[in-house]
C-alpha cells in the first residue's frame, strides 16, 4: 500500500511539474487548455494521495499498537510510528492547502482577476513543498517498515517461530 501511495504522489508531483511547463510555454489556447486539464487532474491526485497517506499511517499505528499489546510488547513501537507520522500530517496538510490555493489562483488568472506571475510563484512553491512532503513521506514509510519488521521479529521469537 505504501508503494502505491508513493507512486500516486510521485505521479501528482510529475503532473504538477508538467502543468508548470505547459503554463510557461502556453502559446495557444490548446496548450493553455491542456495546462488547465493537467493541473486539475494533478491537483486531485495530489490531494487524494496525501490524504490517503495520512489514513494509511493512522491504520498502521493502530495495527502496531494492537499487535504489540497482544504480544505483550512495550508501547515504544506505537510511539515510534507516531513520531514517524507526525510530520506527514503537518507537511502533507500544508502541501494540500498550497496545492488548492495554487489551483484557485489559476482560475483567477484564467478569468483575468489576477496576474499570472502570482500564480506562477505559487505553482513553484507548490511543487517545492510537494517534493519536500514526498521526501518526508518516504522517510516515514521507511521507519514504519522498520518498526513493523521489528515487531514481527519479536513476536515470532516470543511465539517460538
Amino acid at each position: 500500500m505504501g508503494a502505491a501511495l508513493l507512486t500516486a504522489i510521485v505521479a501528482s508531483v510529475g503532473g504538477i511539474a508538467f502543468a508548470i511547463y505547459l503554463g510557461l510555454t502556453a502559446g495557444s489556447r490548446d496548450v493553455l487548455s491542456l495546462h488547465i486539464s493537467v493541473g486539475i487532474f494533478s491537483t486531485m491526485v495530489c490531494l487524494f494521495s496525501h490524504s490517503m497517506m495520512m489514513f494509511y499511517f493512522l491504520g498502521k499505528g493502530k495495527a502496531v499498537r494492537e499487535a504489540a499489546a497482544e504480544g505483550g510488547l512495550s508501547n515504544e513501537f506505537e510511539n515510534r510510528i507516531k513520531r514517524a507520522r507526525k510530520p506527514i500530517f503537518s507537511i502533507g496538510l500544508y502541501a494540500m492547502l498550497l496545492t488548492i490555493a495554487t489551483g484557485l489562483l489559476g482560475a483567477s488568472v484564467d478569468t483575468g482577476v489576477l496576474p499570472s506571475g502570482i500564480h506562477g510563484v505559487m505553482a513553484y512553491s507548490c511543487l517545492a513543498l510537494n517534493l519536500f512532503a514526498l521526501r518526508i513521506e518516504i522517510g516515514a514509510l521507511a521507519e514504519s517498515a522498520r518498526v513493523v519488521e521489528e515487531v514481527n521479529r519479536l513476536l515470532a521469537a516470543k511465539n517460538g517461530v
